[in-house]
């Protein structure tokens, strides 16, 4: 009878940490990581979130990029990938860091589109007419902004 009830015990107590676990909120999340979004309550509803410094010199690669950019993204992006406040977030930011958001995000993203996780501006659209080259391109534009604004 013993071992029943210290059975019965176990499983309550298994059950009880598997509930806690699963209605725990992430362990990144609570850790209070560095991908944090700013403050944008300050910013005007459409203003761009962040400076960006524009190298001269871009890569052939990400002078196509930034046409597909200019064409496809900057209307929520912003203008070099500044992001528009209430619009969509800056793609210069520490967030989208190569070791955070791989090139290969940017391209499911631009084909799937995204469901909102770290901005509050709702969820992104899949873009159309956009090749999985032609985001290649606008991700290598984007990472080579990143890297002149410190990005790496």
């Amino acid at each position: 009878m013993n071992k029943m009830l210290l059975a019965i015990l176990a499983l309550f107590l298994i059950g009880g940490l598997a509930v806690y676990w699963n209605a725990a909120p992430s362990r990144q999340q609570s850790a209070g990581h560095s991908m944090v979004p700013p403050d944008t309550s300050g910013v005007a509803r459409g203003a761009p979130i962040v400076e960006v410094s524009v190298p001269t010199d871009l890569s052939a690669n990400a002078q196509i990029g930034k046409g597909a950019f200019e064409a496809k993204c900057a209307e929520c992006h912003g203008a070099n990938a500044a992001g528009q406040n209430g619009v969509a977030p800056p793609l210069v930011h520490k967030i989208y860091e190569p070791s955070h958001h791989s090139d290969m995000a940017f391209v499911l993203a631009a084909k799937n589109g995204v469901r909102s996780h770290h901005w509050n501006f709702g969820n992104m659209p899949p873009v159309k007419g956009l090749t999985d080259a032609d985001v290649k391109m606008v991700t290598q534009f984007v990472r080579e902004l990143q890297e002149a604004n410190g990005i790496f």
